[in-house]
């Protein structure tokens, strides 16, 4: 559902939720990623950060610059009329996997979930665009929206403690990519050998909000060929700008 107006909710003595509707939807997602553009072209006094999510934007702010009742009236008529148009054109990135085996421990589990073989949930799983709604949860985590709900899983029982950069994973209707190493609660289908966060690039992350991932089932030996060129700095990311 779309709010006919955003709403408004606070986020403790320095924050203000910008939301823009109830679900998850590409226009909802639109609009806080429109607004998020209009506030770092705008420049508003006391504004400190924005973070983007799937369906409301968090303003950090400074309270000593602005109040939060004039935060929420500048915000409001900046939301009303965002700058459609100016957000860049989104780009459909290939993102090159190995599904199943080591690389996707939790493969056949999904598969035998939803009754599926396993070449069926790969092929359900590569065969469609995925929207980035937002980066979260750690550092250029691509959280995406468009999985089919024949293919979802629910979460691990108990989470893993570690798992490696570039899983690949399905927790419920989404799927993600892990950047690094870490915990994680997801179910494994995958990995992909491209470096999603790198902290002295510009931008750190690979992914941006906005941007569409493709998932290309590769070999194991075409992964450890990719993961020495991207190590290398020789690896050329596959990607076109959509219209």
């Amino acid at each position: 559902m779309i709010y006919d107006e955003p709403r408004f909710l606070t986020g403790g003595d320095r924050a203000i939720f910008v939301e823009f509707g109830g679900t998850i939807d590409p226009q909802i997602n639109r609009r806080v990623r429109n607004l998020a553009l209009v506030l770092q072209k705008e420049v508003v006094p006391g504004v400190i950060e924005t973070v983007p999510t799937y369906r409301s934007l968090l303003v950090y702010f400074e309270p000593r610059q602005i109040n939060a009742q004039q935060l929420r009236e500048t915000l409001y008529r900046l939301a009303q009329s965002p700058e459609e148009g100016e957000l860049r054109k989104p780009r459909l990135i290939e993102v090159p996997t190995v599904y199943g085996g080591e690389y996707g421990p939790d493969l056949e589990f999904v598969a035998t979930h939803n009754s599926l073989s396993i070449p069926e949930v790969v092929r359900r799983h590569a065969d469609t665009p995925y929207l980035i709604y937002m980066i979260g949860f750690i550092p250029g985590f691509p959280y995406l929206g468009g999985m089919s709900s024949k293919i979802a899983a629910p979460r691990l029982t108990t989470p893993r403690v570690k798992i490696p950069a570039g899983s690949v994973g399905i927790a419920d209707r989404q799927t993600g990519i892990y950047p690094a190493e870490s915990p994680g609660g997801w179910q494994l289908i995958g990995r992909t050998p491209l470096k999603l966060f790198a902290p002295t690039q510009e931008p750190p992350a690979l992914f941006q909000a906005g941007d569409y991932l493709h998932f290309t089932s590769i070999t194991p030996e075409e992964f450890t060929r990719v993961r020495e060129a991207v190590t290398q700095g020789a690896y050329s990311l596959k990607e076109t700008t959509m219209e």
